[in-house]
């Protein structure tokens, strides 16, 4: 369904990015790697070039393109190669971001600033790139990785900052969804329980793998997503509530430990 499609993904080097990526490769996409990680990480697994190898590998062509969404004129470059390498965009999968789960006090200006930089101004400028080539494909989606948006106070209380960048990037997706209506499809896709990734990790510590799903769940909720119509559009997806719509009944496959109680995710009440 996505043969032939281009995929213009940021963060895509590991986690949920790469996850989408990989699915999409399956059917022939190309994916367009837009990450910054071009050296290997201390901490962190993976870098653009060891993604285009496993896109590769999965039957996928890649283009890995360094990009931290801060820099617009590294959007811009990595947006024009692409054009350049594929003839266009079809997708754009806005999952960059960043987190810190502090309370208004203890969050210096420097993690706000870096909260609200990749969380809404980089998905507002991806997404403002990319539009005037997502306007002549065929069947064109914009899919941003943010929640649908709760305004019970405890989700603001202890990470006003971060809350705040979340529904920046939930607020792209009510406006472009409205403004490109009939043109392009504009969607929210947030997962109903915590995800296993390398920053779950950092922020759970060991042993909160058991209480995750895998990154799989998302990749198959976005397929779904983005094989719709460009008519489906202005939607806030939860990743288990799609695929029980699609006829998924089993979800243990997507447990890291089946049977395990699994930990629900931010912004769902």
């Amino acid at each position: 369904k996505l043969a032939g499609c281009t995929l213009f993904i940021t963060g895509a080097s590991r986690g949920i990015g790469k996850a989408i990526a990989l699915k999409a490769a399956k059917d022939g996409a190309n994916i367009v790697i837009a990450a910054k990680t071009a050296e290997p990480h201390p901490k962190l697994p993976g870098t653009i070039y060891t993604a285009a190898a496993e896109i590769e590998a999965a039957g996928g062509k890649a283009l890995p393109c360094i990009v931290n969404v801060r820099e617009e004129q590294q959007i811009i470059n990595a947006v024009e190669k692409a054009v350049k390498t594929f003839g266009g965009i079809d997708i754009l999968v806005n999952n960059a971001s960043a987190i810190s789960l502090t309370g208004t006090l203890e969050t210096d200006t420097k993690k706000m600033n870096l909260m609200m930089d990749v969380n809404v101004r980089g998905t507002y400028l991806a997404s403002k790139t990319c539009l005037p080539y997502l306007r002549k494909s065929r069947n064109p989606h914009i899919l941003n990785l943010s929640p649908p948006m709760n305004l019970n106070p405890m989700w603001f209380k202890n990470h006003c900052a971060y809350t705040i960048s979340k529904y920046g990037m939930s607020m792209c997706v009510l406006g472009m969804a409205e403004e490109f209506r009939g043109e392009v499809a504009v969607n929210a896709l947030w997962p109903k329980t915590a995800i296993h990734t390398a920053a779950m990790d950092m922020l759970g510590g060991s042993g909160i793998e058991k209480q995750c799903r895998k990154t799989d769940i998302l990749a198959d909720a976005a397929y779904c997503i983005l094989t719709k119509p460009k008519s489906f559009t202005g939607n806030f997806i939860i990743d288990e509530v799609l695929l029980r719509e699609e006829g998924v009944k089993d979800f243990d496959v997507y447990a890291v430990a089946p049977g395990h109680p699994l930990i629900p995710d931010f912004f769902l009440d």
